[in-house]
């Protein structure tokens, strides 16, 4: 090969390494996203990162590929900002929105945690201009409200937490030939309803937990079907 040939292909794969390092300088260098602009970062092109928005924020998962690219795990999150589908798991059609409308306070923190969990693990590459920030990146008024919503659930978790502590869990195991039991090493287990869920989750669920004997009568305890009044432990469904 003649040395002007050479040289031509040296300039040729130089120029082409530069528009690599460029591209990547481009994406990890934190700034601001179109909808549009991150859709082309969703792992179908193996010359390019993969991104995902969670909250507006947005993240360089490239070193998770086998989970983002296609055919992972979580390769519906690549390319978009669907924050919903981080605790709805529904990950088809209109369930991969950033919208959290109708999120109880609990659902929204645990979205927050997923952020961190982000910020913790791979690269910020940026805020996505739309529904959680404006077009100079600034927090809007639909964010704010989302932070506050969220430090409110942490709050009535830990309260729900500490009250919970007072009263010991029921020990519980569960197999498929066996099916579930519930049992106390001290006091006798009932179900109890949880009245926190209703600021958490919107609904009232029960759990299981253990009562002295002279607690028994105390209003709100249901006893197990099929259970003896002082059985330590009870077979469930």
């Amino acid at each position: 090969m003649a040395r002007g040939a050479r040289l031509l292909l040296v300039i040729a794969l130089l120029a082409a390494l530069l528009a690599v390092v460029l591209q990547l300088y481009r994406v990890r260098k934190p700034r601001l996203w179109t909808v549009e602009e991150l859709s082309v970062y969703n792992g179908t092109d193996e010359g390019l990162p993969i991104l995902l928005g969670i909250l507006g924020s947005v993240f360089d998962v490239t070193k998770g590929r086998s989970h983002y690219g296609p055919g992972g795990g979580y390769h519906h999150f690549a390319g978009r900002d669907a924050s919903r589908a981080f605790v709805s798991g529904n990950f088809t059609g209109d369930g991969l929105t950033d919208s959290l409308q109708g999120l109880s306070s609990s659902e929204i923190n645990s979205i927050v945690d997923w952020r961190k969990f982000y910020f913790e693990r791979y690269i910020f590459a940026g805020k996505l201009i739309g529904r959680y920030y404006d077009s100079q990146g600034n927090p809007t008024k639909y964010l704010k409200g989302v932070e506050v919503k969220a430090k409110r659930g942490a709050q009535l978790l830990e309260k729900q937490k500490s009250e919970e502590a007072k009263i010991p869990s029921c020990n519980s195991k569960w197999s498929q030939q066996e099916g579930g039991e519930v049992w106390c090493d001290t006091g006798y287990p009932r179900l109890v309803r949880r009245p926190g869920d209703i600021a958490l989750t919107g609904q009232v669920s029960q759990r299981c937990a253990c009562f002295q004997e002279v607690e028994l009568n105390k209003p709100g305890l249901v006893a197990y079907e099929g259970c003896d009044h002082l059985s330590k432990s009870c077979k469930v469904n």
